[in-house]
């Protein structure tokens, strides 16, 4: 009875310790966003008078709103197309046995242990972009930017975020079972529409919880987004490291640029929790 009483205080008291490990950054952030430039150089504990017109002045001192905008549009085109892409082919990898198929599915897990900054000089130098460039080009006739552009910065993130949601999704197809499928196509519908009207809603909390994995992954992305973007393409990352420079360290403004960044994706968090963590649980279920 004394061992299990010890053992719950610990499990407890454990469980206090990593809420704090998680909450004290955005504590930081939060208090250092509220300090005079001074206060936040020197690494005060906590500001004298709070500064609410910290909150004013990232408004004033850059283009903050022009970086939100660009940040909602990439991440909007990225989950929209990865989405796509990872749906179709997590659900092909789930569903279908062809020649390659465990090889393929193995391989994509993989390229998530490649550091993507190895990728970094590749796109720098515009290997990629030029092949991407020049097929259009001859294909199409046209005649397409890619890098300092929306459509090089969604690209690359597509291409990144894309392995690991096919494999998140793939789990998740594959636990619903294929009877309700084979159900569908007994009372005359097409693969196509079983897989519309069967699968799709029954998948939603798994696509709800790849969607908001590849926003937020988005959102936060700093490398290459600095590397591909100019400033009329900047997203919020970018915009935020612009207090820092040369010629200023407004920390005070990075913080408090932070803490107004992160309430769009806090609040789009609560709204699809439960989703979030239905899609996750079940896609786990079986592999």
């Amino acid at each position: 009875m004394r061992e299990e009483r010890w053992l719950k205080w610990g499990a407890g008291l454990l469980l206090v310790l990593v809420l704090v490990f998680h909450l004290f950054p955005i504590f930081w952030m939060v208090n250092t966003s509220l300090m005079t430039q001074l206060e936040a150089a020197t690494g005060s504990l906590f500001p004298k008078t709070p500064q609410w017109g910290n909150y004013l002045d990232i408004w004033r001192v850059l283009p903050f709103f022009h970086y939100l905008k660009n940040s909602f549009l990439v991440c909007s085109l990225t989950t929209a197309f990865a989405l796509a892409v990872a749906t179709f082919a997590g659900y092909a990898l789930a569903r279908f046995r062809f020649p390659g198929a465990e090889l393929f599915g193995g391989s994509v897990l993989v390229t998530q242990v490649i550091p993507g900054i190895l990728f970094l000089i590749p796109i720098y130098i515009n290997i990629m972009y030029i092949y991407v460039q020049n097929w259009v080009r001859s294909a199409l006739g046209l005649e397409v930017r890619l890098v300092g552009s929306y459509g090089g910065l969604v690209f690359t993130y597509t291409a990144f975020f894309v392995p690991l949601s096919i494999w998140i999704l793939r789990g998740f197809f594959a636990s619903i079972p294929k009877e309700l499928e084979e159900a569908a196509m007994v009372d005359g519908a097409t693969p196509f529409q079983a897989f519309h009207r069967v699968i799709l809603p029954l998948a939603l909390p798994g696509l709800a919880a790849t969607a908001v994995y590849i926003f937020l992954t988005a959102w936060d992305e700093l490398l290459f987004a600095q590397v591909l973007t100019n400033e009329a393409t900047a997203t919020i990352p970018v915009g935020i490291r612009n207090f820092v420079g040369n010629y200023q360290n407004r920390y005070d403004l990075v913080m408090a640029a932070a803490t107004v960044a992160t309430l769009p994706v806090l609040v789009l968090f609560f709204f699809v929790q439960r989703q979030l963590i239905q899609g996750l649980t079940a896609g786990a279920v079986k592999g």
